[in-house]
């Protein structure tokens, strides 16, 4: 097992450092202060546009595809410390076009679309030009079993006619949506409760499809990405949109999630990374009582703890991405469970030592660890609840021992 970085991640991570550091992490005030600016806060600051031109040029452009034609072939393991440097900015998956649900859309169709899928939808993704969405949760039903999944898809001729309420669809606010993949069901009554479902490719503008709202998150809504909750009446597609075949989606799902889990955590790494320097940099500046913070013990206690706990789990999560490219994604089932568990877990606790620190400052707007701090706390929702993936971590250790 060697987490030792390869020549070519080594140069990736040498050139990302430097365009955060030249162009990313300056850029967020001035994408807030455009998005604030703008008649609405769902157009895309000019700033973005820049930007990912800019990284595009440099080389430094979808990342996220392991060993894939369609990118620079790095292995998970590879990828980490990238994903990883990239999460230190909301702003910076975008950036270098390896942001969700997009990634995970991309691997959808790079692993079960068809050639023509790919031509319509993969490419112009790859490219950047549009963006997609991702709608599998429903508002009326426990939505962390998929298999409780309403939506219906019912082929009717040469078409599929979708029905049902989806929400939570990140990226619908982006004006650049063209596509979404939805997840319904084509065999109701399948005695295979995993295989009643299906995933199909939908236009953005296709008739029938509603946005009856825009959700927050903690408060934040996200713009100009956000969460939408959507209404599908007789929402027409043609058959040839259907991926992989009915009855294929919950294989889909699982095929899709894994990786888009170990990503997100790849990024909660570098969440926690930048939480820790913003407190100890905080901690060196600010003077309480006579001397400054980082004198005191409890506040050293929280910075060795945290520089503990965040190279604990970047260990864990290397070790996933190592198992994911030496055995396949099913094999790492545990440890992607594990992480997605462990690593937001991991990451509020750093960003709450570092908010106790900052005081009034750190829950306001003036800094980044509120909007932080919501998004970790989202992710041990997003994807598969904590209680989904500790159950499964048991299952899979209770069958080691029967």
């Amino acid at each position: 097992m060697d987490f030792d970085l390869s020549a070519r991640t080594k140069d990736l991570l040498a050139k990302l450092q430097r365009f955060m550091d030249e162009h990313v992490l300056p850029a967020e005030a001035v994408f807030a202060a455009q998005l604030e600016s703008g008649l609405s806060r769902w157009t895309i600051p000019p700033v973005m546009e820049e930007l990912k031109a800019r990284a595009r040029h440099e080389g430094l452009w979808n990342l996220f595809l392991p060993e894939s034609e369609y990118g620079p072939g790095l292995a998970n393991l590879e990828y980490a410390p990238l994903c990883e440097l990239m999460g230190m900015s909301p702003i910076a998956p975008e950036v270098f076009n390896c942001s969700f649900p997009d990634t995970g859309n991309m691997e959808v169709l790079v692993r079960y679309g068809t050639d023509a899928q790919r031509t319509q939808w993969l490419v112009p993704l790859l490219d950047g030009t549009i963006r997609s969405a991702f709608a599998m949760t429903e508002p009326d039903v426990a939505s962390s079993d998929a298999t409780n999944i309403q939506a219906s898809i019912v082929r009717d001729g040469d078409e599929y006619v979708i029905n049902g309420r989806k929400w939570w669809t990140s990226g619908i606010g982006d004006p650049r949506c063209r596509l979404l993949i939805v997840m319904g069901k084509t065999d109701a009554d399948n005695p295979d409760r995993h295989k009643q479902q299906s995933m199909i490719l939908v236009p953005r503008d296709t008739a029938g499809i509603t946005v009856t709202r825009m959700l927050s998150v903690f408060g934040y809504d996200d713009a100009p990405h956000g969460h939408g909750e959507l209404l599908f009446e007789n929402v027409r597609v043609p058959k040839a949109n259907l991926l992989l075949g009915e009855g294929r989606g919950f294989e889909i799902a699982q095929g899709r999630l894994g990786p888009g889990r170990i990503h997100h955590c790849m990024r909660q790494i570098g969440v926690a990374e930048r939480a820790l320097a913003l407190m100890c940099q905080r901690a060196k500046q600010r003077v309480a009582f006579g001397r400054p913070l980082s004198d005191n013990d409890v506040t050293q206690e929280r910075i060795a703890q945290a520089r503990i706990e965040i190279d604990r789990a970047r260990l864990l999560v290397l070790h996933a991405a190592w198992v994911m490219d030496t055995s396949g994604n099913k094999a790492a089932q545990q440890m992607i469970a594990e992480i997605k568990v462990a690593v937001p877990e991991m990451t509020s606790r750093v960003l709450d030592w570092a908010i106790q620190l900052f005081g009034a400052a750190g829950v306001s707007q003036v800094f980044p660890l509120a909007y932080l701090a919501a998004t970790a706390r989202t992710m041990r929702i997003l994807d598969g609840p904590d209680e989904v993936h500790r159950r499964q971590i048991a299952r899979i250790e209770l069958k080691k021992h029967s």
